[in-house]
């Protein structure tokens, strides 16, 4: 069940907006969101939350500069996503710019898992042989793997924004704005944006030192593009401190100033970096990157942030396109088996949705429950099979349930039946033995059960309401690309009642219409529907400027219809 619902904003902080120069819908948009005064819109560095804010950031600062100056040996182990390859890329251009020795190793997620395990610790030292392990967008749950670190004298600096167990690794350092006793007021900052915020803290410790000085330091702004990338294709809510790490780095990209690997990326998709969006990045860019882990190496996906060589960047692009287009041949695959299992399921009377095939592929299964959430509209975890009778899942949640603590309860009233997992409130990561998978199915079912109400497991297409029409033009379309919207932070979605002229079915998979109101007509289209309307309709729809022979014209994409 979808209703149509309008976003309220309080008219006094709409006003208060506009009378500071902003254009009154985009005044009313941003009150919307919750935006009070104008400095939260500030995309300048100069307004990022300070660096020493950000708890032991300044003791990793200083742990590493005395690395750095006794020449140790330093390894970054990377997670296999996108926001992992960022904050690897981040940390080896960064920490090599300061003057440090430093190499990576990224696990192979189908051999080793996630995190810093005692077999990661165990690679690192046979390949790496290193003094220092740097963790990035990883690290907070590795209890075993900080301790074999330990044990072999190995320092382990901690950098993560994943939630934290009820016991911390003993780590030298721990950089996690989500452990206990951190004030940092973004809590939902990225990994590759912790790890930028180590770098900003060593440079300072280093000026500090007297080895270079606020003219001759190296400049980190060019790692921007990097942090904007890794931020929005990790989904994190677009806080005022993320939005402004994200706003710096498309500045980068539409000015050309970006690595020659996400101007390759770019290419290979087909977008137009000068009007780089954070839409790019989450759908074009970001899903290109993540295909090397999910279905092969993420280091390919690292090497291509690291190389300068635009040769090298545009080779491992290419490679990266079509590893992309075989997960997508293998997630249609793997929807279609979903789709079978889920054949005689009764939204109304469940409130979760679990699934397992032993075809499955460990890589995509995380795409594949996201979509089964968004078809049902239920906290959802899709499993693959694992080694030695193991079975590991990934799970995508909506609004108003929490999944990894979910998972913690599970864990806690049937503590046999999870064997690990970890993750945010909106996506998580588990795994179980094979014939634990009925018990895990009861058990989530019934913490769905109890948390969720039926209210709570309706979809509710939350619109901006009515837009004025003189503003259905490509200028004010141009207006709304230059603020940062994303997660969190939604962007603009507005609704209105309009006759249907007509109506006809593109491709046998899109819905395309003509839109009538006030005598001006409107050509929308609704992708991945084929349903058929009459008469006068209510519509759900974002603004888009589509060019077809040369010729721009404002066309409407239809979220959700419903008869009027």
């Amino acid at each position: 069940m979808t209703r149509i619902s309008t976003r309220p904003y309080s008219f006094r902080q709409a006003e208060t907006l506009r009378q500071s120069g902003l254009h009154p819908v985009l005044a009313r948009l941003f009150a919307a969101r919750g935006i009070v005064e104008p400095k939260e819109l500030s995309s300048d560095l100069s307004a990022l939350i300070p660096p020493n804010e950000l708890l032991h950031n300044q003791k990793a600062a200083i742990f590493l500069a005395d690395a750095i100056a006794s020449n140790k040996k330093m390894v970054i182990v990377a997670d296999y996503d996108c926001d992992g390859a960022t904050a690897c890329a981040v940390g080896l251009r960064g920490l090599r710019m300061l003057g440090a020795q430093v190499d990576y190793i990224v696990p192979n997620r189908f051999e080793y898992g996630y995190g810093l395990t005692p077999e990661i610790v165990a690679l690192s030292v046979r390949e790496k042989a290193p003094d220092i392990i740097i963790t990035v967008d990883n690290g907070i749950a590795s209890i075993e793997g900080v301790a074999a670190a330990n044990v072999l004298g190995i320092q382990v600096l901690v950098t993560d924004h994943h939630l934290p167990a009820d016991a911390l690794p003993e780590a030298a350092v721990i950089v996690n704005p989500n452990q206990p006793h951190c004030t940092f007021a973004s809590k939902n900052i990225a990994g590759v944006g912790v790890m930028f915020y180590v770098l900003l803290a060593l440079r300072a410790e280093i000026r500090r030192r007297g080895l270079f000085d606020a003219k001759s330091q190296p400049k980190l702004d060019v790692l921007l593009d990097l942090v904007a990338l890794g931020t929005v294709a990790d989904v994190v809510k677009l806080d005022p401190n993320n939005r402004i790490l994200v706003a710096q780095g498309l500045q980068r990209m539409r000015s050309g100033r970006m690595n020659a690997g996400i101007a390759a990326l770019f290419r290979v998709a087909s977008r137009e970096a000068r009007s780089a969006s954070p839409f790019d990045l989450g759908f074009a860019v970001g899903p290109r990157l993540n295909a090397a882990g999910r279905l092969a190496d993420m280091s390919l996906g690292i090497e291509c942030l690291t190389t300068d060589d635009e040769g090298r960047a545009w080779q491992i692009a290419q490679e990266l396109n079509h590893i992309n287009a075989d997960r997508k041949d293998i997630e249609r695959e793997m929807q279609d088996v979903a789709l079978l299992h889920l054949d005689d399921f009764q939204a109304q009377d469940n409130h979760t949705i679990t699934v397992f095939d032993e075809s499955w592929h460990q890589g995509v299964i995380g795409i594949v429950a996201s979509r089964l959430k968004d078809k049902f509209y239920r906290p959802t975890i899709t499993f693959a099979p694992g080694d030695e009778g193991l079975i590991k899942g990934s799970g995508r949640s909506i609004p108003g349930f929490h999944l990894r603590d979910a998972l913690d309860l599970v864990s806690k009233h049937a503590p046999n039946i999870i064997q690990k997992f970890g993750g945010h409130a909106m996506a998580a990561g588990l795994t179980l033995r094979f014939e634990d998978f009925p018990a895990f199915q009861a058990a989530f079912e019934a913490v769905g059960k109890s948390w969720l109400s039926h209210t709570q497991l309706e979809r509710i297409v939350e619109t901006d309401g009515a837009l004025e029409e003189a503003y259905y033009t490509t200028d004010f379309i141009a207006l709304l690309a230059t603020q940062v919207w994303g997660q969190g932070f939604a962007p603009p979605l507005f609704c209105d009642e309009f006759k249907l002229v007509s109506q006809r079915i593109l491709k046998e998979r899109h819905l395309k219409l003509l839109l009538e109101k006030n005598g001006q007509r409107y050509d929308a289209i609704w992708f991945g529907h084929t349903e058929s309307f009459g008469g006068n309709v209510k519509v759900a729809f974002r603004l888009d400027a589509n060019e077809y022979n040369g010729v721009t014209k404002v066309q409407l994409l239809v979220e959700h219809i419903e008869a009027a």
